[in-house]
């Protein structure tokens, strides 16, 4: 027999169940075995009391818990001959080799492949949605920015935009994208916070990418008449990751390009670029939501919003967080 929502107080005496994690109320999946078990018949009350719970509970479920992807929660059979594994990868771009991770999948031949940007300073890297998407069949690739947690060089924001286009040309590379199982067709870039800044600068350009995921996309140009004390202050806290810079530098630098890297200016050149957009309860809502509407408004029919009921680093929401972004990478075109 298949797994069968329904409310508890509908299970017959002596049916077993299990109750669905996550859910409020007395909800429970049917666990009787198919060979040992034979429904009784429930008077016509009763199962119509079971059909309204089950329609009631569907809908009420979050989109994250509605179904969780079975690699969120499963690892994948081994493969002796093709397994999983992970390289260092030394990546140049401006003059240095910058910092990077790749989680390949296990199985022969090329791999879709998910590039994830961390933000300001990127405590929160999200490496759980990285192994994640690699036990859904795709590479994972991770690094860090010029002067960031241990690459060489200065941290810039500018630069930030030039390592991404340096780490997509890296994998593009033939030589490269054999060695590491890379679908160079099947390229999506994704980030969180300030990298979801990066993210939106760089598919507004890269328009050979697959699709494009924001994840509380933090729009890094300051706001018009903004206070350089006052930006300064945002960009203080866990500089010890970061060389070569400070919050005053930090601040005249988004400054200066207030009126060119603001989300606006890349709105024309993502009219065409397949996008989620997820956001939460950290006041970024707004500037991603603005985004979604204006994309749409220029006839990008492709782009998914979901929104968590969560802080920034999607703290008690990481399994919602894994789920939205598996299903909509296996729900892109092949």
């Amino acid at each position: 027999m298949p797994d069968v929502l329904v409310d508890a107080s509908a299970l017959p005496n002596g049916l077993e169940g299990n109750r669905i994690a996550g859910v409020q109320g007395p909800s429970y999946v049917l666990t009787a075995p198919r060979s040992t078990y034979t429904p009784p018949v429930m008077p016509r009350s009763i199962r119509a009391r079971v059909a309204v719970s089950s329609i009631l509970l569907l809908v009420a479920l979050p989109l994250g818990a509605q179904q969780v992807p079975a690699a969120v929660f499963t690892d994948p059979p081994h493969d002796a001959q093709h397994p999983a594994r992970m390289e260092v990868l030394h990546i140049p771009s401006g003059g240095v080799n910058i910092n990077g991770v790749a989680y390949l999948a296990a199985g022969a031949g090329a791999h879709p492949t998910f590039v994830l940007l961390h933000g300001l300073p990127g405590n929160e890297k999200n490496l759980d949605l990285a192994q994640a998407v690699r036990r859904a069949g795709w590479n994972a690739i991770t690094f860090n920015y010029r002067g960031s947690w241990g690459s060489p060089g200065s941290f810039r924001f500018a630069q930030n935009l030039e390592d991404a286009d340096a780490v997509l040309a890296f994998l593009r590379d033939p030589a490269n994208a054999k060695s590491l199982g890379i679908d160079t067709t099947h390229l999506v870039l994704g980030g969180h916070s300030m990298g979801g800044w990066v993210t939106v600068r760089t598919a507004a350009h890269q328009h050979g990418l697959r699709g494009a995921v924001l994840i509380s996309a933090a729009d890094m140009a300051p706001r018009a008449g903004a206070a350089r004390d006052t930006v300064a202050a945002h960009m203080a806290t866990d500089m010890e990751s970061l060389s070569g810079t400070s919050p005053l530098q930090m601040a005249d630098e988004v400054m200066a390009h207030s009126a060119t890297w603001n989300f606006a200016t890349a709105y024309a050149g993502l009219a065409n670029t397949p996008m989620l957009v997820v956001t939460s309860n950290d006041g970024l809502a707004p500037a991603n939501d603005a985004l979604v509407a204006a994309v749409r408004a220029l006839g990008n029919t492709r782009v998914t919003a979901v929104h968590f009921d969560t802080d920034h680093s999607y703290s008690d929401r990481r399994i919602a967080l894994e789920s939205a972004v598996i299903r909509w990478l296996q729900a892109l075109p092949k």
